[in-house]
Parts: structure tokens; C-alpha cells; sequence
């Protein structure tokens, strides 16, 4: 082994061989995707993701000499043809790889594991782990993203093949490039090799002693939109932007990382897509209320997010629950319209429509951000997506042409390294430095409330529920049966419908706990109804005690006339 990654296998070929290759791919999708259009139509598409051509070609064209159409694998499915797949594995790929996700691996060859040494833990999500790695063959400090699957399973490798196919679809400055794969013909593992980054939007947000200024606001909003412009422009939607997937380096460079939860969309062909995607803190109100049929709006609202928590430096909506994320929307967004519900006809309408109306009052809420920045910031943060545009309008804002302008990458702070697991790190580090301090001067050991930080803070990984959280599905679960679960479904139910909504695993309740009134038109009922502790029949416990007092008299008479027979 020991070969260079992340090249076309034919060294000789012209430079320009992948980005032929992407455009075949890219013709191959829409040739599979849309049944219905002819040749012209479908094979005319260009990787940018900009209109086809030779839409027009089919009106007026002779069918007798429409060429025949050829049968292609799909990127969904990535099955590659018997000779296809014997070649990769001879290159080193393992088999079940090459057999499940053959059009995600074509043209590159595998890197060994033995070729890289570990550093480091630097992250963790929902399927992988990331690692601080050094490439002993060049040198260079890398990020090794480990791809976790279950048992192999086919649907979960295809998975994770889509994350690949849309990393080589994507070039862009502000976007992580993949480097290349690590496995083996016997490995049942794979890394993904990407250039370190230093830093992540989170962990600097974080840091009690980093304040942003409005030209370095703009300066990382700009690229950020940027990319979510290439990526759209790409047919890509990411479906998780928040402060940890956006990853900085030394000379202020911003790049948009973890697409393992993004997908491919066609906004002329829409498809269903499941709404069980995007950190809460960072989720659209469509998908909190079951959207199924969405586009770029969902990136766009959680970069809306992005910047106004960068000028308030601490997250502006951080929900615990789903009907909590809900209620702060509303309160800060407005209530929706009732020509808004009639016209989405969303799942959770009726669960979760509150009852009374709510103003809108983002300019009040941030009065005392930038004045060019609320209109950008009323945009973004839309309760009708359509309303939100594009990145590509929002670059053109008012905030991004008026001074203070964006300043350069290269002009901004040097930082240490920190990401948002070291925050993480140094949060608990804190917590446990108080905890001990505290059961040492008191000499007791007590319950400490949780203390709230005016600082931004990590939001939870993966969409991870905190307890309180968990203690009030518990609630509302044993009262309303369709309670549903915070996490994301599992890799291979993307885009299913109708999986149950009520798999929530949940913890044993704080006897403490008491949820907060919620102003929602829901069946949430918190009663606080004493909890019978007995076992056996559910019957009244007032015909219990009288059935129990009236056994007592009628023993008390029997012992009586027993005495008196005696004497």
C-alpha cells in the first residue's frame, strides 16, 4: 500500500478528470432520479447545479432517433458493476464497501491504517468519533473521523456513502475537503482524512474571554454564507449548521464540516425528507412541527441563528424540549399566521399551535445589535421559509455593504486551540472544582443547582437530551402516547416516513421535578395525582376501606357470640 490518496487512479489522465467525472456523475443522478425526462433533458446537467440545458431540445425532435437510455448506477445506491467492483477490491478496498457504496469509492485508492498515528480525541457525534492524527508519511496534522456502523449493515453504509459523495461533489474554500479514505481489505472500519482545524465556532464562543466585534462577525458570517451558497448551488443541503460543525484555522479561515446528516435535493423534484435533523437549539420551526417537504429555508434559519448568537454572545433560543424550542420561537418570531397553518397543513399543527398569539419582536429582543444587522437578522429568522430567500441574498444584505465592513481572515486573533469538547472539558473540570470546594467547607454533601452562564455555551451533541429533558418525556409520555423522541433516527430511516414516534428511552424521574406551565394547545397533562404504590387491581380506595371496615365489624361481632357461646 502506502499509495498517495485522494487521486484518480489513471495518474495519466488531464488534470481536469474530476471534475469530468463529477459532471458524468451529476448526469447519472438525474438520468436514474427523473424517469420522465428524455436524454436531452437529462443528460445535460452541470455539477454547479445551475439550470439544465437542452430542456427545449425535446419539442420538435424526431422520437425514432431518441437514442436509447442507458442504465446507471445511483449515487443513492452506489452498486458498481462486477468489473468495477473486482478492480476496487483488488486496489484494497474491502468488499462490503465496494459492494454497498462502489460509486462513493470510484477512482480513489485506500490509505493504510498504520500510515497515520493518533494525537488526540477532538470531537465525537452522533455515528463517528474525530481524532488529532499525524500523517507519517508527509508529515502533516490531520483529522481522522471514524465512521462507526451497525454490524455492516448495508443501509448504513450507504449512509455513510452519501457523506462521501457529497464531500467530492463539494469544492469550495469554505467547505472542509476530504482527503482521502483509510481501510483495508479486512478492516471493518473506515476514516475519513480532512485537513486540521484548529478551532470551532462553538469552542471560541465559549471562552469567557473572546468578544467578537462586529467587522469579525461579518467577517465569519460572510464565509459561512458563502459556503452554504456553494453547497445549495450544489443541490446539497447540510441539516445540522451550528457552532461545533463550523471549524476555523490559525489564519481566520471558516469552513463548514460533519455532513453526515446532509443529503442531495432537487427543488424541482422534491422528495420526502425526514424532519428529524438539525441541533434543537438551531431547528427550524417546520421541522419542530413534522415538515417532510423542505429546502435550502432550514440551512438559512440556522445561520440566522448562528449570527445573532455571534452578536449576543450566548445562543438565543436554547430549548430543552421540543415544545420549549417552539415557545421561544413564537415569542420571539410572532406567532404564525392562520394563512400559515392552512397553507403547510404541517403534522404536529394541531399538537402544538399555541393558544394565544404571540407579536413579533426580534428589533426589541436586539436593539442593541448593529442596525444593519436586524434586518439580515429578521430575514434569516422567517417563520415561513420561503420568506428567508438565499445565502446569496443575504450576502447582498445591508449588514455586509455598510461599515464597518468585513474584516480580512488573516487580520483576526490568533486563538489557542479550542474546540467545543474542550469547553465541554472545562466546563465539567469547573463543576467538579466547585462540587469539592463546596462538600469541603460544609462537611455535607449536597445537591448544587445548576449554574447558568452568560456566555454562550455548547449546544448538545447530536441533539442529545438533557436530563430534565428526559424527566419530563417521562411525563408526558405516561399522559399523551405520542411523545416523541429528541434524537435523530437511525442512519438508514432518512427520508422514511411513518416510524414510530414514541421510542423515547427514558430515565427515572426527579421526584423534585416540576414542569413549567406551557401556553400550547397540547394534551400534555401534568397532573400531580398521588401515585398509588400498591400492586393488584385498579379499584376505588374508598370501596376498599369500606369493604375493609365492614370485614373488621363483622370479625369484631364473630369474636363476640364466639366469647358468649364459650361462656
Amino acid at each position: 500500500m502506502g499509495c498517495v490518496f485522494a487521486k484518480e487512479i489513471s495518474s495519466s489522465g488531464p488534470a481536469t478528470s474530476e471534475i469530468v467525472t463529477e459532471k458524468k456523475r451529476d448526469r447519472d443522478t438525474n438520468a436514474t432520479n427523473h424517469d420522465n425526462r428524455n436524454d436531452a433533458d437529462a443528460g445535460a446537467g452541470d455539477g454547479d447545479g445551475e439550470v439544465e440545458n437542452g430542456v427545449d431540445q425535446k419539442k420538435g425532435n424526431d422520437r425514432s432517433v431518441k437514442p436509447r437510455r442507458r442504465s446507471k448506477p445511483n449515487p443513492r445506491n452506489s452498486n458498481p458493476p462486477n468489473n468495477v467492483h473486482g478492480e476496487q477490491v483488488a486496489a484494497g478496498w474491502p468488499a462490503w464497501l465496494s459492494a454497498v457504496a462502489g460509486e462513493a469509492i470510484n477512482g480513489w485508492t485506500p490509505r493504510r491504517a498504520d500510515t497515520f498515528e493518533k494525537i488526540d480525541k477532538i470531537g465525537q457525534g452522533t455515528y463517528s468519533n474525530v481524532y488529532k492524527a499525524k500523517d507519517t508519511m508527509t508529515g502533516k496534522i490531520v483529522a481522522l473521523k471514524k465512521v462507526r456502523f451497525d454490524n455492516l449493515e448495508p443501509e448504513s453504509v450507504k449512509f455513510m456513502a452519501r457523506e462521501i459523495l457529497i464531500l467530492r461533489r463539494l469544492d469550495h474554500p469554505n467547505v472542509v475537503k476530504l482527503e482521502g479514505l483509510v481501510t483495508s481489505r479486512m478492516s471493518c472500519s473506515l476514516y475519513l482524512v480532512f485537513e486540521y482545524m484548529e478551532h470551532d465556532l462553538a469552542g471560541l464562543a465559549a471562552s469567557p474571554t473572546i468578544k467578537f466585534t462586529e467587522p469579525q462577525v461579518k467577517c465569519y458570517m460572510n464565509q459561512l454564507l458563502s459556503g452554504l451558497e456553494h453547497c445549495h448551488n450544489r443541490h446539497v443541503l447540510h441539516r445540522d449548521i451550528k457552532g461545533s460543525n463550523l471549524l476555523l484555522d490559525n489564519d481566520g479561515g471558516l469552513k463548514i464540516a460533519d455532513f453526515g446528516l446532509a443529503s442531495f435535493f432537487d427543488p424541482n423534484h422534491k422528495q420526502p425528507m425526514t424532519s428529524r435533523v438539525v441541533t434543537l437549539w438551531y431547528r427550524p420551526p417546520e421541522l419542530l412541527l413534522g415538515a417532510t417537504d423542505y429546502g435550502v429555508g432550514i440551512d438559512l434559519w440556522s445561520a440566522g441563528c448562528i449570527l445573532a448568537e455571534l452578536l449576543a454572545g450566548k445562543p438565543i433560543m436554547p430549548g430543552r424540549t421540543e415544545v420549549e424550542q417552539l415557545h421561544k420561537i413564537f415569542r420571539l418570531c410572532g406567532s404564525p399566521s392562520e394563512e400559515y397553518w392552512k397553507k403547510t397543513k404541517l403534522p404536529h399543527a394541531t399538537i402544538f399551535k399555541p393558544q394565544q398569539s404571540y407579536r413579533r419582536s426580534i428589533k426589541e429582543t436586539f436593539k442593541d445589535f448593529p442596525p444593519s444587522s436586524l434586518p439580515t437578522i429578521e430575514t434569516l429568522l422567517s417563520i415561513d421559509p420561503a420568506e428567508r430567500l438565499t445565502a446569496t441574498a443575504a450576502l447582498r444584505s445591508e449588514f455586509f455593504t455598510t461599515t464597518p465592513y468585513a474584516c480580512d481572515p488573516s487580520s483576526l486573533p490568533k486563538y489557542p486551540p479550542s474546540k467545543e469538547m474542550d469547553a465541554k472539558l472545562r466546563d465539567e473540570e469547573a463543576r467538579r472544582l466547585r462540587a469539592a470546594a463546596k462538600s469541603n467547607a460544609e462537611g455535607v454533601r449536597k445537591t448544587r443547582t445548576r449554574e447558568r452562564s452568560a456566555r454562550a455555551m455548547p449546544a448538545p451533541d447530536a441533539n442529545a437530551e438533557l436530563q430534565t429533558n428526559l424527566d419530563r418525556r417521562r411525563l408526558i409520555t405516561h399522559a399523551n402516547a405520542k411523545s416523541k423522541s429528541e434524537k435523530f433516527p437511525p442512519p438508514h430511516q432518512d427520508g422514511a416516513l411513518g416510524y414510530t414516534m414514541s421510542s423515547s428511552n427514558h430515565m427515572p424521574m426527579d421526584p423534585s421535578f416540576d414542569p413549567p406551565d406551557v401556553p400550547f394547545s397540547s394534551n400534555f397533562s401534568y397532573g400531580k395525582a398521588p401515585i398509588q404504590t400498591w400492586s393488584g387491581p385498579l379499584v376505588d380506595p374508598s370501596s376498599l376501606r369500606k369493604k375493609h371496615s365492614d370485614a373488621t365489624s363483622k370479625s369484631s361481632r364473630s369474636k363476640t357470640s364466639g366469647r358468649s357461646r364459650e361462656k
